[in-house]
């Protein structure tokens, strides 16, 4: 078993200024004064660190050992027991030669060289505070601010704070000011009280974010010298920001920690100012500290398996009145949130915990209801889901029971949710059709004990699903009485901008589709003459939509795929496409560019069948566009074909347009058997699909 002492976190400062987890492993101190930690999931080296006598470690919060390694190299360890952490730290002092009592073993070594000189006189004593009086509150905030731009002097300050009591005297006199409505001594404690958390001391964020003196400190900084009116920062923590417990947490400890980290996340969040106006290092253990009780409030609710199979069974109860529910779903989007701060392993266990309980389940029921923050709390906890585990997602909903009505599936769901979005820029539309393309993704459907995900999921999304994401397109592209006409044609039925931006997102959604599901997505455009339904959008007013429509058929053009290529000659599906050409006129746009790179593409890849039928049926209407070479060279591609035909051997035949489409299918069900067999030699004859020639082997 292994030692759970020195079991410890290894994290580094982004460039954020944010704590990023490097793993977990045990902790050594090897005889060369070095700090190796070994990763307890493959033996990899995380962390291998020379203690160096010059180097400041800080111990923080009983289980924190932070320090730099280089100007942009900040390290915390975080230790599972407080034992490990006393022990790597008194090892640490006795290279170093400290006392393990200290919280700090070197004072940081960045001041000038006059800073230096001044305080090495004095270096071995703490700074002289003035006694904590009204009338000496001036003094006091003078010298606070005097020593913020010296980690030496900074530290010392920060040790005489802490050796002679000095914040809880400091509060005391608060709350005497206060009585006593001293405006002048209350404001001079806004700048005492500000200047001390700039003095960037975990050892006294312990003291001043404790449960007895929090609230004072916010007291303190309300009391801007700039402002006429003091700020109600008390007022809304304790009467506004009432803290709701959507089951009763029973461990004190864990209740405090919630308490705590909300309200220091408030102090920097709202009452402090941005942090971008100073130094990029200011406050950052400010951040670590919120950081790591994040990390320990997550850890503590997971350990709670009666707490968490509570909230689920009140979450998924049909008698849970909504607005218990809404507090719900709340809670685990924070909860979801937090869990960020674990490293990978705890994380994964976080969300498999999550699964077994029933969370999808759960967001089932809290998708379909009518509150709105509900569902956008309910939308976050799913991107949590899907980005963690998209198997996971359609492994649940495959496992779903086939009910008559497919609505209650929770992909459709989504899509529905999707659908109607209320917001006019579709922010929440956006962010859903993000987690669907994720879900429908193949490219994360590649795992070896899921050989068959792909072709299992997909089939029940084009059956049960694809039919309800392509709603809308369907409905604003109604089919108009052909008459005598050939083929059906199509209107776009509403062409304001909120389903223009709907349907411009199911476009990009299937054009995805296209592009990753070849089989599925071409049965399903061929069965229900969808192209024909998007290119509809050709005509619309919106150019971003009409861009969409194109963007689908140049899509399914660049996979020259000749079932494709036949479809649209069948269907003379060119034909809204060069109508709207001829209709942008000679205005150079987007539009104009992107249907021109299309027929280049067409042009340039030499598709044969595309190119006889273009020629054939808008050589006129196309002439007349002379400024690019695109057209022509495309005639010029249909003349050279011509003449390649006459050269190919007396033993082909051409099938009549009647008997074309019969062959078509017989054609290929032979083809597929004839690759398949390396035994087959057989004699060759030419078949002629109107202007494009292919070998075929008979059976003999």
């Amino acid at each position: 078993m292994s030692d759970t002492r020195r079991r410890v976190k290894v994290y580094t400062l982004n460039e954020e200024r944010q704590w990023e987890d490097r793993g977990t492993g045990h902790v050594c101190c090897s005889e060369a004064a070095s700090l190796t930690v070994t990763g307890e999931a493959d033996g990899s080296v995380l962390l291998e660190s020379r203690i160096s006598p010059d180097t400041a470690y800080q111990k923080q919060q009983d289980t924190l050992i932070v320090w730099s390694e280089a100007e942009n190299c900040d390290l915390a360890l975080s230790f599972q027991e407080k034992a490990g952490c006393d022990e790597i730290w008194e090892k640490i002092c006795q290279v170093q030669g400290k006392d393990p009592s200290v919280e700090i073993t070197q004072d940081p070594v960045d001041e000038s060289e006059e800073e230096r000189f001044e305080d090495t006189p004095e270096s071995g004593h703490l700074l002289e505070l003035p006694p904590c009086e009204p009338e000496r509150l001036e003094e006091l905030a003078e010298l606070v601010t005097s020593v913020l731009p010296s980690p030496v002097r900074r530290e010392k300050l920060a040790l005489a704070l802490l050796s002679s009591g000095y914040i809880r005297k400091l509060l005391q006199l608060f709350r005497a000011s206060e009585e006593a409505d001293d405006r002048r001594g209350l404001q001079q404690l806004y700048q005492i009280v500000r200047g001390l958390l700039f003095l960037n001391k975990a050892t006294l964020f312990e003291v001043m974010f404790s449960d007895d003196c929090i609230m004072d400190v916010v007291g303190c900084l309300e009391y801007e010298p700039a402002l006429l009116q003091p700020k109600s920062h008390r007022e809304f923590l304790t009467k506004t920001a009432r803290f709701r417990e959507v089951i009763p947490i029973t461990d004190s400890e864990l209740r405090q920690k919630i308490h705590q980290t909300y309200r220091v996340q408030y102090i920097q969040d709202i009452i402090l100012p941005t942090q971008s106006v100073f130094e990029d290092n200011f406050l950052s253990t400010l951040s670590s500290f919120i950081f790591f009780n994040k990390v320990e409030i997550v850890s503590m609710l997971q350990e709670d398996e009666k707490f968490l199979t509570e909230v689920f069974a009140q979450l998924t109860d049909e008698a849970t009145e909504d607005s218990k529910r809404r507090e719900l779903v709340n809670f685990f989007k924070e909860f979801c949130a937090f869990s960020q701060t674990l490293q990978p392993q705890n994380r994964d266990a976080f969300f498999k915990t999550l699964a077994n309980l029933g969370i999808l389940p759960a967001l089932e029921i809290v998708m379909g209801m009518e509150d709105v923050q509900v569902k956008a709390a309910a939308t976050d906890i799913f991107s949590y889901l899907v980005e963690f585990s998209p198997s996971m997602v359609r492994e649940f909903v495959m496992q779903e029971p086939q009910q008559a009505d497919d609505d209650v599936l929770l992909i459709n769901v989504v899509i529905k949710q999707m659908i109607c979005d209320s917001d006019p820029e579709l922010g929440g539309a956006v962010q859903l059709m993000g987690l669907l393309r994720t879900l429908i993704d193949p490219e994360n459907m590649l795992a070896p004990a899921s050989k068959t995900e792909k072709s299992e999921f997909l089939s029940f999304f084009y059956k049960y699903c694809m039919h309800v994401l392509t709603a809308p397109l369907l409905a604003n592209t109604a089919e108009e009485d052909p008459g005598e006409t050939l083929y059906v044609s199509v209107c776009c039925v509403s062409d304001n901008f909120q389903t223009a931006q709907l349907l411009a997102l199911i476009l990009e959604l299937l054009t995805f589709c296209v592009e990753h599901h070849s089989y599925h997505i071409k049965s399903y455009i061929m069965t229900r003459d969808l192209l024909r339904r998007v290119l509809t959008l050709m005509n619309s007013r919106h150019s971003f939509l009409a861009l969409c429509a194109l963007r689908f058929m140049r899509r399914i053009i660049g996979l020259k795929d000749e079932y494709y290529n036949r479809y649209i000659v069948k269907g003379n599906l060119f034909e809204p496409v060069i109508n709207a050409l001829l209709d942008n006129g000679t205005r150079y746009n987007l539009l104009n560019s992107a249907i021109i790179e299309l027929f280049e593409f067409i042009r340039v890849e030499d598709i044969k069948s595309l190119i006889a039928h273009i020629v054939d049926n808008f050589t006129t209407a196309l002439e007349s566009i002379e400024y690019v070479q695109t057209f022509k060279g495309l005639k010029g591609r249909y003349e050279q074909e011509k003449e390649r035909q006459k050269t190919l051997p007396d033993a082909g035949f051409t099938l009549t347009p009647s008997a074309e489409a019969a062959f078509t299918l017989r054609f290929l069900m032979y083809r597929s058997d004839l690759l398949t067999r390396s035994d087959y030699f057989g004699p060759s004859v030419y078949i002629q699909f109107r202007h494009c020639w292919y070998l075929i082997s008979v059976f003999t």
